[in-house]
Order: C-alpha cells, then sequence, then structure tokens
C-alpha cells in the first residue's frame, strides 16, 4: 500500500544500473512538477532500510522539483537476490509501441514533451519532435540479400530514398 513519507528518508540507491541524460531528466522533472498525482500511482520502490529499488531517477527529480514528501511502497524481507533482480525487471522495457494508435491519437509535440523517443535510423536516440522535423523513417527486417536487393530495388523505383544497412 503506498505511503507518503519525507524525501530525506529515502536513500539513493548507489548500485543502480541506470541514469538518465540531462535533456531527459529535465523533462522528468517538468513532468512531475505538471502532473504530480501520477507519483501515488507509480510509487518509488524502498526496502525495509528506505534504499530506493526503483524509481531513484524519480526521487532525483522530486528532490530537484522541490518536494518535501514522496509516495513510496516499501517491500519487507526481500532476499539481496531478489531486490537486484527487482532493480533490473522494473527498468526492462518489453513492450513496443503501436505507432499507429500514437500518430493518430496524440501529437507529436507532447509526446516528444513527455519524453518519447524514437530511433531515426542512426545509433543515436533523437526526441521525437526532432525526428519528425527531418524525415520520416521505416526499418524492415528481410530473410536474405536477395530479398533486401529486390526489395531495395522495388522500393527505390516507387520514387522512395532508400539506404541499404547491414546491422
Amino acid at each position: 500500500m503506498p505511503k507518503k513519507v519525507k524525501i530525506n528518508t529515502l536513500i539513493k540507491n548507489t548500485d543502480n544500473p541506470r541514469f538518465i541524460k540531462e535533456n531527459k531528466f529535465k523533462k522528468l522533472v517538468k513532468s512531475i512538477k505538471e502532473f504530480p498525482e501520477m507519483l501515488e500511482k507509480r510509487p518509488i520502490i524502498v526496502d525495509e532500510n528506505m534504499i530506493v529499488l526503483g524509481g531513484n531517477m524519480r526521487l532525483r527529480a522530486c528532490k530537484d522539483a522541490g518536494f518535501k514528501e514522496v509516495w513510496i511502497e516499501q517491500v519487507i524481507d526481500w532476499t539481496e537476490k531478489q531486490k537486484r533482480e527487482f532493480i533490473i525487471k522494473d527498468n526492462v522495457g518489453f513492450g513496443e509501441w503501436d505507432w499507429d494508435i500514437l500518430g493518430n491519437e496524440y501529437s507529436f509535440e507532447e509526446l516528444a514533451e513527455w519524453g518519447l523517443d524514437v530511433t531515426t535510423g542512426s545509433d543515436e536516440i533523437e526526441d521525437l519532435s526532432e525526428a519528425l522535423i527531418t524525415d520520416l523513417k521505416i526499418e524492415i527486417t528481410v530473410n536474405s540479400e536477395d530479398e533486401q536487393e529486390q526489395l531495395f530495388e522495388e522500393l527505390s523505383k516507387r520514387g522512395y530514398k532508400c539506404r541499404v544497412l547491414t546491422l
């Protein structure tokens, strides 16, 4: 059951392998300031010693936003192995985005403001708004070099700007 506690009673987990880039952190702080009610529904997870297992970035953002209290959910009697497993599993993204729904039901500006990223064909992840200002891209996986060549030729003939990538 979530409960509200003084923010200074929480201990940052120094073994957390996740980090946040500065531009994303600023968006997180802004998001928390604009919609603090969300924090009760997504509390910071702590162990019996008040060490953060899930929500290190939210804790940092709440401190930066000037919050004096935060919502937590405390887990008791977990083994060290369970705690370490939770830290990783809590940060793994198993799902994928349905781009049709996002494109038709949301504005690109608000998605970018909320921190949604899109792969733009390079090794870097960029804000959705930046990607849309340039080119829209699609990634297609094929089963053979012949299929790749055939699809490349077909799409090029239709006027699409194409390039072959091998990963």
